[in-house]
């Protein structure tokens, strides 16, 4: 067995559907339990911690971007995969327009959906890179009680020691530090990754406007403003992981 256990809720209602995807998950570590409506899974969801849900596009009642949407509503940075047995269904591009991480062609591709529940597996790790201290330590906190590994530093140097290719990353980047600026670091953080999600933050837009341009030439994310609107802030994180998970059902499955 796999050890972090992912717990996953699957949503169709085709019952034998269900049961042999919830035994196909948990023969390979995952936990997983079987929904056969919407208002089941919601009912479900409100009781239990799931990692990701799986849900059938055509269902009575409620459809599952219906789901999705209500999903959404209470529990915003929950990945949720479409299921669908009609490529043409006209409801996929509606839910993946609006977050759904994906949909998945029935029947679906086993291996392509354990190396996706894999990559859920893999810590979500924030780096704040900024030279005031209670500023972090603020925004660390918040982001920790998100379920966030959180590195706080304001020094670049250790930024740079820190990166690593493996697992989920995003820089929280401050454009006005003590000895060099934002676009510095940024430069320095694209000789390693040329797609490692960066943020830039910066309480002076006027005085870095400038600068701030020239950085978005370098694959900068977004810049956000000082003081922070953490809703932006999470919204945009959600959206960075909805990328990041999207890419992960696109690159070549390992056997």
């Amino acid at each position: 067995m796999v050890s972090n256990q992912l717990q996953v809720l699957i949503v169709d209602d085709d019952r034998q559907m269900a049961r042999t995807l919830v035994d196909i998950l948990e023969v390979n570590g995952y936990r997983a339990q079987e929904a056969h409506s919407g208002d089941e899974a919601l009912q479900m969801m409100r009781k239990n911690p799931f990692g990701c849900v799986l849900t059938d596009i055509r269902m009575p009642e409620m459809n599952g971007v219906e789901l999705y949407r209500m999903i959404k509503a209470e529990q915003p940075d929950l990945p949720v995969v479409l299921m669908t047995a009609y490529t043409t269904d006209n409801m996929v591009g509606e839910g993946i327009e609006e977050g759904a991480v994906t949909c998945l062609t029935k029947p679906l591709d086993i291996n392509m959906l354990l190396n996706f529940l894999s990559s859920l597996r893999m810590e979500r790790t924030i780096i704040i890179v900024d030279d005031d201290p209670r500023f972090s330590e603020t925004l660390g906190d918040i982001l920790r009680a998100r379920h966030f590994k959180v590195f706080e530093t304001g020094d670049p140097h250790e930024l740079l020691d820190v990166l690593v290719p493996e697992g989920y990353h995003v820089v929280l980047l401050d454009m006005k530090l003590k000895n060099t600026n934002g676009l510095e670091v940024l430069k320095q953080i694209r000789k390693r990754s040329s797609s490692l999600p960066v943020i830039l933050v910066t309480g002076f837009g006027d005085e870095m406007g400038s600068v701030v341009k020239e950085a978005m030439k370098f694959n900068a994310y977004t810049c956000l403003y000082k003081p922070l609107k953490h809703e932006e802030l999470f919204q945009k994180l959600t959206d960075i992981h909805i990328q990041e998970l999207r890419r992960t059902l696109s690159a070549p499955v390992e056997m």
